[in-house]
């Protein structure tokens, strides 16, 4: 027969006890993964529910101690995180009471939140309308007074190889030569007949999907708009990936493509100046990856803020 005691026991906590073998500080403990809804507003005013990975920490300075409170972590991330929407303020509050709920372990503490927010963004000339999902993690630390939030998010584009396109370019004319000879009469809508067949058209430039990987520090601890800085890197990119298109967005997308010819190198050079120009970024870290179409790798390249 169970007998139910209504009266309160006192439960062990391993974690909180000395241990022979607890001999050590640890950079971070906590956990990773969790998962919870957030609400995020981009810098637009549209404030989006989503569902997101959490990640909570904080370190361990005494060198005797077991472990850490996971289960306070979780409770406080559950608590400030449904509150309202995330702010670089509200994750600094968030920081700081984890820092007291391990009053005498830690002195520094670090979440991560990762999600998508999903953006609708026009067709090129149609009328139509789709949806673009860009990934979002928010990397915050606190140690001591020190507060530090990073952002990182990745631009999708098209790139077409400026190399390629110029050897294209000149089998078209070896074509050109062999199909009107110097001393045949050139004939303006013949010739235009021929431009618009895939025989003129004998080569065209390799381009592929591309991936910008953004990583910036915001210089102020006030809402960062973040939408705002993703735009101006598709301007500058000039080939952002499309959603829904018709015949006609198709067409200047191509158009796009053939007047925005770049290497990796340029790509990041673009985004590097956009960024340069932006006071509200403290600091940044790009990484450009052309996933080629020719080679089974990538071509990379890096930029940072200048120093």
């Amino acid at each position: 027969m169970y007998i139910h005691d209504s009266a309160p026991r006192l439960m062990p906590d391993v974690a909180s006890q000395e241990h022979a073998l607890a001999i050590g500080t640890l950079d971070w403990v906590g956990m990773d993964g969790m998962e919870m809804p957030v609400a995020f507003d981009a810098g637009d005013g549209d404030v989006r529910g989503t569902s997101a990975r959490v990640g909570a920490w904080v370190n361990l300075v005494r060198p005797e101690a077991r472990g850490i409170h996971m289960s306070r972590l979780y409770l406080l991330v559950e608590q400030y995180l449904s509150a309202g929407p995330v702010t670089p303020a509200g994750l600094k509050t968030l920081l700081q009471a984890f820092l007291a709920s391990h009053e005498g372990l830690s002195d520094h503490a670090r979440i991560t939140i990762r999600f998508e927010h999903l953006v609708r963004r026009r067709a090129l000339r149609s009328d139509n309308s789709g949806w673009r999902a860009y990934p979002i993690t928010l990397d915050a630390t606190l140690a001591g007074e020190r507060f530090s939030l990073e952002i990182t998010t990745d631009v999708v584009y098209s790139s077409t190889c400026p190399a390629s396109a110029a050897l294209s370019r000149q089998l078209i004319q070896d074509r050109f030569a062999q199909n009107f000879p110097a001393e045949a009469a050139l004939d303006r809508d013949t010739i235009l007949k021929w431009l618009g067949s895939e025989q003129g058209i004998v080569a065209t430039p390799h381009a592929q999907r591309s991936t910008a990987t953004l990583r910036v520090r915001p210089a102020s601890e006030e809402g960062f708009p973040l939408i705002d800085m993703i735009d101006r890197v598709e301007s500058a990119l000039g080939t952002p990936v499309q959603t829904a298109v018709k015949r006609e967005d198709e067409q200047a997308f191509a158009l796009a493509n053939g007047g925005n010819l770049m290497f990796c190198e340029d790509a990041a050079r673009r985004i590097q100046k956009t960024l340069e120009e932006d006071a509200r970024i403290a600091d940044f870290h790009v990484r450009i990856a052309h996933h080629e179409s020719l080679h089974p790798h990538d071509a990379v390249a890096f930029a940072s803020k200048a120093r």
